[in-house]
């Protein structure tokens, strides 16, 4: 019986210890996620006028940004790394190809001019979730104006609007977002002067803000850029006769999107830009300059249909316009500065599995003044017609 009775206390031992172990096994096989992810792009595009050059010095193109080069083209490859830990992170966006250089075009100012490592780099910024309402951002930052964004990803359209063209693309600064209720946000900035992402060669800066109300069907974000973009000139021997330093930049941006219904969605940006005389150098004094500002202003209207889960199809409406000599080469202007264009853009969104979307887009752009275009002749046109293809990759 003893015997017996040792048998089975040893068996219960050893199922105990084997039932033991297998929860310390078990213990030791669940790992936290990664805070580590990457993700990025890659995007190529082929593009050709209508009844207009395609080729040469005589090569036609809107003045917007990206997406204008001819015939088979490149985009840009898009590298980004996250570590995203409960309180703190960061982000390294990198950016390569004619689309990443124009898109940190600010940038060589570290090189001396030259293609310095600045120039791969769309945003470098850490943040800090000081609590569920409140979080600060260091560094460099793609902007929070407008309704596009760099990254073809983000766009429906490859093709990018005037608006977008020519407000900000990036800062570099700190920002604080807070979180005022599940539908409010509002966001406060100080920044370096816009696109100066590097460092700060002026000693002037620009403050920024947006207040920003969501819902389950859509957001609209009210955005405000103000600050001197160039500095102060100062008289210290190196000053260029007719030099100049513009005044202050203001420009307000509001951005909307909502859905429609399940099938229809609506986006519309409009903005206004303004900029005031500042200084010049005469050879001898520096002189202030007639408070005569300058700018732009604009107004997009984006409307989208899903006709399945692998297709949509998009129409871009935008009017855009100069005055006072408020931006140079991109539309045409009269006597006065003053000039506009109203530009169409329909897109097809074609999914290939998850990851690669074909957009096939024509362009129509018709400016205010004549002229301003070349036909297939070489002689002046107000329109200019296009055709693009592009395949934009995401990972």
């Amino acid at each position: 019986m003893k015997n017996i009775n040792l048998l089975i206390f040893v068996g219960m031992f050893f199922v105990s210890t084997l039932s033991f172990g297998q929860d310390v096994i078990i213990v030791e096989e669940e790992k936290e996620p990664s805070k580590f992810s990457f993700s990025g792009s890659v995007d190529a595009y082929f593009r050709t006028n209508f009844g207009a050059p395609n080729k040469g010095e005589n090569f036609q193109a809107p003045a917007s940004s990206f997406g204008n080069l001819p015939g088979f083209s490149l985009g840009m490859a898009n590298i980004i790394a996250t570590y995203e830990g409960e309180k703190v992170g960061a982000v390294a966006d990198l950016v390569f190809g004619p689309r990443g250089e124009d898109a940190v075009f600010g940038s060589p100012l570290y090189a001396g001019g030259m293609a310095g490592s600045s120039q791969i780099i769309n945003q470098l910024y850490v943040y800090w979730n000081v609590t569920d309402a409140v979080t600060l951002t260091f560094g460099n930052f793609n902007t929070f104006l407008g309704y596009e964004v760099i990254s073809p990803t983000g766009n429906f359209n490859y093709s990018t609007s005037y608006m977008f063209s020519y407000g900000p693309f990036s800062h570099t600064g700190l920002k604080a977002d807070f979180a005022l209720s599940e539908k409010w946000s509002l966001m406060a900035s100080v920044m370096n002067p816009t696109d100066i992402t590097e460092f700060n060669p002026f000693g002037t800066y620009t403050f920024g803000a947006q207040l920003g109300y969501s819902t389950g069907s859509g957001s609209t974000f009210l955005n405000f850029v103000y600050g001197d973009n160039d500095g102060k000139l100062i008289n210290n021997g190196d000053l260029i006769p007719g030099q100049v330093s513009y005044g202050n930049t203001f420009q307000v941006d509001l951005t909307t999107g909502f859905d429609l219904s399940d099938v229809w969605y609506l986006g519309v940006n409009t903005t206004y830009n303004s900029t005031s005389g500042g200084e010049e150098f005469d050879g001898a004094d520096i002189f202030s300059l007639e408070d005569n500002n300058a700018g732009f202003y604009g107004f997009a209207g984006y409307l989208q249909a899903s006709a399945s889960e692998n297709f949509a199809i998009g129409l871009r409406g935008e009017y855009f316009s100069v005055f006072n000599n408020g931006l140079e080469g991109v539309v045409g202007t009269d006597p006065d500065g003053d000039g506009n264009v109203f530009a169409l853009t329909l897109s097809g969104n074609a999914k290939i599995g998850n990851n690669l979307t074909l957009i096939p887009e024509i362009r129509l752009d018709t400016m205010s003044e004549e002229d301003y275009f070349l036909n297939k002749d070489l002689a002046g046109s107000k329109s200019l017609s296009s055709f693009l293809l592009a395949a934009v990759f995401a990972f």
